[in-house]
């Protein structure tokens, strides 16, 4: 299974970040590509409208709309890949890969069409008692999109709801009550070692575990 980690290019704090999350992939044998993300210079509110995406729920008061609506571009941009390509892991590029990920679910046949790899990073949130792959319980949405596997078929119901009902930012928009196939791995194998963002605003760190522990030295990019 090819696996991508989403890299902001023209920014050297993200560079840096994707290279330490290929480097922990690379201990536990999985080779992980650079995928150049889209970034407010792309005009990604007009590409989005381009791929008929409903985009209007890209603006909330937590984030910087052309930056969240860069970052939904960037998945989506993978979603579609998955559908040429086959089954991908994408990762953001705070993710650090701390523990084995495991062979069926590289292999693409230890979960069912979208699985979270990645502990929550934000907010309360619940373990789920079951080991292994299971039910999305942590939260009611993706606890983060840093690190997930998806199939085709997901890509498919995703991308066409997107289309159809309309965008949000990428981990709300990976919700249950939308799509009931969504799973998760738990231990979680993946976390999210941030320590900067360029999408949300200052309000929209609060809930960040590691904005609360060391807000002093987190980064908000404005850009």
């Amino acid at each position: 299974m090819k696996a991508y980690v989403i890299t902001i290019q023209k920014n050297e704090k993200s560079v840096e970040a994707a290279e330490r999350c290929i480097a922990s992939a690379a201990k536990f044998g999985l080779l992980v590509d650079k995928f150049s993300a889209y970034t407010p210079e792309d005009d990604p509110i007009r590409i989005l409208e381009e791929k008929r995406v409903i985009h209007q729920g890209l603006n909330e008061k937590y984030s910087r709309t052309l930056n969240c609506a860069a970052a939904f571009l960037s998945h989506f941009t993978l979603w579609e890949k998955c559908l040429d390509e086959g089954p991908l892991i994408v990762f953001e590029h705070d993710a650090v890969v701390m523990d084995q990920i495991p062979a069926a679910i590289l292999a693409g046949y230890g979960f069912k069409q979208m699985i979270s790899l990645g502990k929550p990073s934000y907010g309360q949130f619940r373990n789920p008692r079951v080991l292994g792959a299971g039910p999305l319980v942590s939260k009611k949405y993706f606890p983060g999109a840093h690190a997930y596997a998806i199939k085709p078929a997901a890509a498919k119901t995703i991308t066409d709801h997107a289309r159809e009902v309309g965008a949000r930012p990428t981990d709300v928009y990976l919700n249950v009550e939308n799509f009931r196939f969504l799973e998760e791995f738990f231990p979680w194998p993946v976390e999210a070692h941030d320590y900067f963002t360029t999408i949300q605003k200052e309000e929209g760190c609060q809930a960040k575990h590691n904005y609360v522990r060391n807000r002093e030295k987190y980064n908000i990019i404005e850009s």
